[in-house]
């Protein structure tokens, strides 16, 4: 009875691929688990300090929808600082639930119905779905291994249509790794310009990059008004359980995502928004020190599977590898589910990410090396008992 009152946007979603083999994984004693993105790195003593004294000093009490001025004007200031994009603090940031819900309000206040959305693929797992529930067409941008999974601007013009609307993206990305650079982004841009198409850049990795900086769309030449930037606190200051992020951008685009957001979340936690104060503006030597432990986890984890045989994209971003597994003659899925059953390590299959991904597995190295050592071991003595 109740399934033929549920949605048929709904119905149509498939659950989250990555916490799937969460899931089954957390009911397993002693596996090794390389899947979930989330830092190993406790949150900043400092920044954890600041959020206790909001709470015995500051009161508990609501913010602005907006988020608090002290935090937008700190979010200013470091994009300005880091990114060299400025925004004003009183209309073009709105500070959100975590990124994952700056994209959704992104879409929902663009969108109408039947309006295509570009998704490259492989992708995080809720653009799509974010685009569907807000009544719009996904419509996937594959990229390729040999390509280093960068977007292509030939690829984006293949695919633009009269109904496309917006393209939503993630460089450096999750789940390859990949990152975009300059050239890249100017190529891309040209194409976006000329047939006038919003970009919703979700760039929570924009810290997480290794021998190489990173460059925001909208300091782009004509792509300041037509760029959504996303970011937050959860990957680069080990923040994931504060859930906290923001969005900047053109001032009408921006109080449409607020009118959302008054009405389903009211504000972000007030203690993380004080929290987020101290990070932005004390906590980048810390961010450093996790990014150069990132970097020695990704090159131990590049030759680790490289030394298998398996071939694997050296990721320049994030902390993800996505090596290629299609001649071991399974698919992604039954690799996934015969590893986690044979040696008890978990990884993400790549098809979670979007057709694209099919072939592929994603390994977070948000872990400790010897945890990466141990699983390395144990890949290694699958792939060699199936060959």
């Amino acid at each position: 009875m109740i399934n033929k009152m549920l949605s048929e946007k709904v119905k149509v979603i498939k659950p989250s691929g990555i916490r799937k083999f969460f899931d089954i994984a957390a009911t397993m004693e002693g596996v090794i688990s390389l899947g979930v993105g989330e830092p190993d790195f406790p949150t900043p003593t400092s920044i954890r300090e600041a959020g206790i004294r909001s709470i015995v000093d500051k009161g508990t009490t609501y913010t602005a929808n907006v988020g608090l001025m002290e935090l937008r004007r700190a979010i200013s200031k470091y994009l300005e600082k880091r990114f060299h994009v400025e925004y004003d603090p009183a209309d073009q940031i709105l500070v959100t639930v975590g990124a994952s819900e700056a994209v959704d309000l992104a879409l929902r206040a663009v969108v109408n119905p039947g309006d295509e959305v570009l998704v490259p693929e492989p992708t995080y797992v809720s653009y799509a779905p974010s685009a569907i529930l807000a009544g719009g067409v996904a419509v996937p941008v594959p990229t390729y291994e040999k390509d280093d999974f960068r977007l292509t601007a030939d690829v984006i013009r293949s695919l633009i249509t009269p109904k496309t609307k917006a393209i939503v993206f993630c460089y450096p990305n999750n789940p390859t790794g990949a990152v975009m650079e300059k050239a890249d982004l100017m190529a891309i841009a040209d194409v976006l310009r000329e047939h006038d198409i919003l970009v919703i850049a979700d760039e929570i990795y924009a810290e997480l990059v290794y021998g190489i900086e990173h460059t925001s769309m909208a300091t782009l030449p004509g792509m300041y008004e037509k760029t959504l930037l996303i970011n937050g606190f959860s990957k680069a200051f080990s923040m994931t359980g504060w859930r906290l992020g923001y969005a900047c951008g053109p001032a009408p685009l921006v109080d449409a995502m607020k009118k959302i957001h008054q009405y389903v979340i009211m504000c972000a936690p007030t203690m993380s928004q004080w929290a987020a104060i101290e990070a932005l503006e004390n906590g980048m030597p810390e961010v450093e020190r996790m990014v150069a432990e990132y970097d020695k986890r990704r090159q131990t984890i590049v030759h680790g599977f490289r030394n298998m045989g398996l071939s694997c994209f050296e990721p320049r971003g994030a902390f993800y590898c996505f090596p290629r597994i299609s001649d071991l003659g399974m698919t992604s899925d039954e690799f996934c589910n015969r590893l986690l059953e044979a040696e008890k390590v978990a990884v993400v299959p790549g098809s979670a990410f979007g057709d694209s991904g099919e072939g592929f597995i994603r390994v977070s190295y948000a872990y400790s090396i010897d945890s990466i050592n141990k699983a390395l071991v144990k890949i290694d003595r699958f792939i060699q008992s199936i060959k």
